[in-house]
C-alpha cells in the first residue's frame, strides 16, 4: 500500500496498514528561520531527516491560481526592517510583519460596494484566463500522472473567498443588508471554480477537493447555522456533486479557530473531512471521531507542547495513539511550529509521532 493509499483510505474509513506520517503544516523543508542560523543547510534536508510522507504538506497543490487572476504587480506603500506595507493589483492594502509568526494584516479590503465587486468579477475571476496555468503545466501533468502521493484540488472558500474580499465585519453585516450581493460573490466563484477544475481534470486525476474557509475562532463559527444552509451549504453540495460525478473521495475543509460545531453541518453538506482541530481553541478530536463515525479528520495535536518539555510531548503522542485506533484519524501539530519551538524539541516530536504511527492499526 502506498502513501497515496493510506491518505485516502484512512479519511474514508477503508482498512490500512498503517495511516501516513505527514506534516500537515508547513510546505516542503518549512522550519522556523532560526533554525536555519544554527544548523545551517537544515532547511534544505529536514523532510528527508524526519522521514516524512509524501509531498509539500503530505498530499500536494497542483500550481493552478484558483484564487483571483491578472492582478497585476504590487505597489509598495511602505518598506522597513520591520514591516513591508503593499497595495495589491485587486485594490487590497495589506501590512507584511517581518519579525513575528503572525504577519499578515489587511488594511484596506477589495470590496466595499457592488461596484467594486463588480469589477473584481470582470477582470479577476475568469475562470479562461490563461494566466491561472503555468506555462510548465504539462511537465505537472507528467509527473503528476505517475504519483504516489495525493493530490488537491483547490477552493478559496465559500466563506473564506467573500471573507478576504470584503472582511469578516463588512462580510457579516452583508448577509443581513445585501445578501443578493454575498450570494453572487459566493455562486461566481464556485462557478468559476469548477470550471477551471474541470480542464484540469481532463488530463490529471485528483483524490481530494480542499475548501479553504478560517471560519470560526475561540468561541464558535462567525456564521450562524441559518446563515451556513443558506448561504454556503447550496455551494457545497455544488461541490459535492461535482467530486461525485468525477469520483474524487474526500473534500477536506480547512478552518482554524472551535470548529466542533461546524462538524455537522459541514457532513450534511457533503464535506467528509476537517483539518485542524485546534487544541487551544477547545477542539477534542477524539469526541468528534467517536460522535461522528463518517468523519475524516487531520491534525488535531497540540501544537504548543513542542515549546515544553519531552515529557509533555510524549503525553501528546500517547494520545495520537488512542486518535489513530479510533480510525479516520491521521495525526499531526494542529497548525504551524511558532518560533518558540527548538529543532531539538520539533524533532523530538516528530520522531515519537512517527514510531507511534509505525506501530498503530487503525481500528486495533
Amino acid at each position: 500500500m502506498n502513501h497515496r493509499e493510506r491518505f485516502v483510505r484512512t479519511l474514508t474509513g477503508q482498512e490500512v496498514d498503517r495511516v501516513p506520517f505527514i506534516k500537515v503544516f508547513g510546505g516542503t523543508n518549512a522550519i522556523v528561520p532560526r533554525w536555519e542560523q544554527e544548523y545551517p543547510g537544515i532547511g534544505q534536508c529536514i523532510d528527508e531527516l524526519l522521514q516524512f510522507e509524501g509531498e509539500y504538506r503530505g498530499w500536494q497543490i497542483a500550481p493552478v491560481n484558483m484564487d483571483l487572476s491578472s492582478l497585476g504587480p504590487t505597489e509598495i506603500l511602505e518598506d522597513t526592517p520591520l514591516q513591508r506595507i503593499q497595495r495589491r493589483g485587486d485594490g487590497m492594502v495589506e501590512r507584511i510583519r517581518k519579525d513575528a509568526d503572525f504577519h499578515h494584516q489587511t488594511l484596506e479590503w477589495p470590496v466595499s460596494s457592488r461596484e467594486d465587486w463588480d469589477r473584481v468579477k470582470e477582470r479577476h475571476l475568469r475562470p479562461d484566463d490563461p494566466e491561472r496555468f503555468p506555462a510548465d503545466w504539462h511537465r505537472y501533468v507528467e509527473r503528476f500522472q505517475h504519483r504516489d502521493y495525493p493530490l488537491q484540488l483547490t477552493h478559496r472558500g465559500v466563506y473564506g473567498f467573500a471573507r478576504n474580499l470584503m472582511g469578516d465585519e463588512r462580510l457579516a453585516y452583508a448577509f443581513y443588508d445585501d445578501p443578493t450581493l454575498v450570494h453572487d460573490i459566493m455562486n461566481t466563484y464556485t462557478d468559476m471554480a469548477i470550471a477551471v477544475w474541470g480542464k484540469m481534470l481532463q488530463q490529471v486525476e485528483f483524490d481530494l477537493i480542499e475548501c479553504w474557509e478560517d471560519m470560526s475562532y475561540r468561541a464558535g463559527a462567525l456564521v450562524s447555522p441559518k446563515t451556513f444552509r443558506e448561504f454556503l451549504k447550496p455551494q457545497y453540495l455544488k461541490i459535492r456533486a461535482f467530486a461525485d460525478a468525477h469520483h474524487i473521495p474526500i473534500i477536506l475543509v480547512d478552518s482554524d479557530g472551535y470548529i466542533e460545531p461546524l462538524t455537522d453541518l459541514m457532513l450534511e453538506s457533503g464535506v467528509n473531512a476537517l483539518y485542524p482541530f485546534e487544541v487551544q481553541s477547545g477542539n477534542d478530536v477524539g469526541r468528534m471521531l467517536a460522535t461522528h463515525p463518517t468523519l475524516g479528520a487531520v491534525g488535531g495535536l497540540d501544537k504548543r507542547v513542542m515549546a515544553k518539555s519531552k515529557a509533555a510531548i510524549d503525553q501528546e503522542i500517547d494520545r495520537a495513539r488512542t486518535l489513530i485506533r479510533q480510525g479516520r484519524f491521521i495525526p499531526g501539530p494542529d497548525h504551524f511550529v511558532l518560533s518558540d519551538v527548538t529543532l531539538d524539541n520539533y524533532r523530538y516530536f516528530m520522531e515519537r509521532l512517527r514510531a507511534v504511527i509505525m506501530t498503530t492499526k487503525p481500528g486495533s
